[in-house]
């Protein structure tokens, strides 16, 4: 596996595991699945300060994460969220743990004080995960979105790079 910054050319891949995640899990609350141009905005609001890094195994994306801008305000200019996503068949090979640490690297590199992630009700595998690398319970909301006929609350985590 490989791990690099995202080009263009991989948005396509990347959206095709967005929309399963769409389709299938909790891990997003977008409800319907989304084109590539539909996705090009997201792609193309992340920069050298806030990137999106691929695994690839055997030439094919298998997942991604990204750093975002956690507020548009700058005074939350060293605070960003973290996200990450699996394509279903490649699941517990442990890409998503090494995307995570990848992507808490370039964070401290980039010089960012704090990482935020948020986890939906039923997502627990994402919650270990960012549990197992330091990433704290900060606050849980409650009933804030509903996905799948289910109204689902949504921790917060949060993990202090300095």
């Amino acid at each position: 596996m490989k791990i690099r910054p995202a080009v263009l050319a991989d948005l396509e891949a990347m959206t095709e595991i967005y929309n399963e995640a769409i389709l299938t899990t909790t891990a997003t609350f977008d409800m319907e699945p989304m084109t590539r141009d539909e996705r090009l905005p997201w792609f193309e609001s992340h920069d050298e300060r806030h990137p999106i890094l691929v695994a690839e195994v055997d030439h094919q994306i298998a997942g991604w994460a990204c750093l975002s801008q956690w507020r548009p305000r700058q005074a939350y200019a060293d605070t960003a969220e973290t996200s990450f996503y699996v394509k279903a068949s490649h699941r517990g090979q442990g890409i998503g743990r090494q995307l995570k640490q990848a992507i808490i690297e370039e964070a401290r590199r980039l010089g960012f004080h704090t990482l935020i992630a948020g986890v939906a009700e039923g997502n627990e595998v994402s919650l270990h995960l960012n549990q197992s690398f330091g990433f704290e319970i900060v606050g849980t909301f409650k009933e804030v979105g509903k996905k799948f006929g289910k109204v689902l609350d949504v921790t917060y985590l949060q993990l202090m790079l300095n």
